[in-house]
């Protein structure tokens, strides 16, 4: 009995611990569970946290996008607001000396070359002396056949050393030599340069016109545009009365932001943005127009210090597309002469640009946004050398009649034959009845139409400004509605001056030249040359 007890005490025991154990295995369980629970809570809360902060930063960086992007529009606006004002205190002048070359070699440096071949030193190659019992036992015989072989070795060494060091020597010469061939090389082009610079210089002073548009295409390329702004530009000169002639490319309408304000909607997640309103960027769009006219001509006048010009002509086109054709078109938007007395006197930090061109007596377009043309005071053709010089060929060299060896009666027919065929209707006054009138003329168009009076002057030398008074007190006393002088020679400043806001057009010979080829296919010439 005894055993059987202690038995079932013993497996009373065992089940104790076996439920002891699957308890505590239960416990460790239930504690694993619960901090998987936690740790899963905590994943989702973090994933919550890290979700929202992921939508706040792309929230932030949407925002910012639209921030940089307004900001980005500001600075333009900016830019086109302060397109005159940004020049002024720029020197549009080109000093000639800046452009020579200026030569500066560096030294001579020959590298390794330049360092001498340490010589052989004897102490490498001498046997250490004999002591103790080899100096007495015949090693003294042995050390004297050593130094002998040293001697040889040594030798050899100092020949072979000689050898390289006068091949060195030869290399240093040669890189020396090479060095000095280099700085006469880049001095010579320099000296090219320089007289070419000084060439070009006296070319310019003594008023040569290539010379001048050359200056002053390079004034107008060193001024600092945005960089969709085209600065494409012609120039011509016209000597006889000082006059510069440039024909601009403006800006299209599109260089006026069509976006007024970026948005961020964040419940769609889109930028949207709002458009500006047409009237703003037509009148932003006139009045870079009139900027770009005002600080092309201040840049003219201000790199001029030899005063080579007197007057200025800038005919303001813009390269692009007629939308209702689809044609490749280039009107006129802006058109000015003006003279530098008049330029000179305006405050340009001060003016209102548009109000500033009606001063100058400019012709504006009204709608420029709508490439509305207006009519130059000048076409570009009818100064620019290129034509005259593509008329001016050897074959016809002799056949083309030179206008200064006409009759003064051959002259005003000419004159009035050529407003016939652009449309006028012409009568040739009488010599001895004109009035200073050489032909009168109608304009048939309604409205735009009425008298014209036309002088011919057949001159050498630049007419006077008083046969432009001459003229208008001529018209104001026939009651014409328009005058206008031609002449084979040109005209001063002061006669432009007096002409500007007048019903009156001066005709130069270049300009004559011109109307001839373009409307009466007269090929002539003029050459005071022929008369002396």
């Amino acid at each position: 009995m005894g055993l059987l007890k202690e038995m079932q005490r013993a497996h009373a025991r065992q089940v104790r611990a076996q439920r002891q154990a699957q308890a505590a295995a239960y416990r460790q369980h239930q504690q694993l569970r619960r901090e998987a629970e936690r740790a899963m809570k905590a994943a989702q809360r973090s994933a919550a946290a890290n979700e929202r902060e992921r939508k706040r930063l792309y929230a932030e960086a949407r925002g910012a996008e639209v921030a940089a992007a307004n900001s980005d529009l500001q600075i333009r606006l900016g830019q086109l607001d302060s397109l005159l004002t940004a020049t002024l205190d720029v020197d549009d002048h080109i000093d000639f000396r800046s452009l020579k070359k200026k030569v500066s070699h560096p030294p001579f440096n020959p590298g390794a070359l330049g360092t001498p071949l340490p010589p052989p030193d004897w102490r490498r190659f001498e046997p250490p002396a004999p002591t103790g019992l080899a100096k007495v036992f015949g090693g003294q015989a042995k050390y004297q056949q050593q130094v002998a072989g040293a001697q040889q070795a040594y030798s050899q060494a100092r020949a072979q050393h000689a050898a390289a060091e006068a091949d060195r020597q030869r290399r240093l010469a040669a890189a020396h030599q090479a060095y000095q061939q280099h700085c006469a090389k880049v001095e010579a082009e320099a000296a090219t340069h320089n007289a070419e610079v000084d060439r070009f210089a006296a070319a310019f002073a003594a008023g040569d016109p290539a010379a001048v548009v050359e200056y002053f295409g390079m004034v107008l390329g060193n001024s600092v545009y945005p960089d969709d702004f085209p600065q494409h530009y012609r120039l011509a000169y016209v000597p006889e009365s000082r006059q510069l002639v440039v024909e601009y490319h403006l800006p299209t309408l599109d260089v006026v932001p069509a976006v007024r304000e970026y948005r961020y909607v964040k419940a769609r997640d889109e930028i949207t943005s709002a458009a500006r309103p047409a009237k703003e960027t037509k009148d932003r769009y006139a009045n870079v127009v009139a900027q770009v006219t005002l600080r092309t001509v201040h840049e003219l006048f201000e790199a001029d210090r030899a005063a080579l010009v007197e007057t200025i002509v800038f005919n303001g086109i813009v390269d692009t597309t007629d939308p209702r054709t689809g044609a490749s078109v280039q009107p006129c938007l802006v058109t000015l002469r003006t003279t530098r007395e008049v330029f000179g006197e305006l405050n340009l930090r001060m003016v209102d640009p548009g109000a500033c061109l009606q001063h100058l007596n400019a012709s504006v377009s009204k709608r420029p946004a709508e490439l509305a043309p207006v009519r130059p005071v000048l076409e570009f053709d009818m100064v620019d050398k290129r034509f005259v010089d593509e008329v001016d060929v050897l074959a016809d060299l002799d056949q083309r009649p030179n206008l200064l060896k006409l009759t003064p009666t051959e002259f005003e027919s000419l004159i009035q034959n050529l407003f016939a065929k652009m449309g006028l209707d012409t009568k040739q006054t009488r010599p001895s009845r004109d009035g200073g009138v050489d032909c009168v003329a109608f304009d048939p168009r309604p409205i735009f139409g009425g008298k014209v009076i036309i002088q011919a002057k057949r001159y050498r030398n630049t007419v006077d400004v008083s046969a432009v008074r001459d003229l208008y007190g001529t018209l104001q006393n026939e009651g014409a509605s328009k005058g206008i002088l031609v002449t084979t020679s040109g005209y001063g400043a002061a006669s432009y001056e007096f002409a500007s806001g007048k019903p009156l057009e001066l005709i130069d010979g270049s300009n004559l030249l011109y109307l001839l080829a373009e409307h009466a296919e007269v090929k002539a010439r003029i050459d005071p040359s022929e008369l002396d």
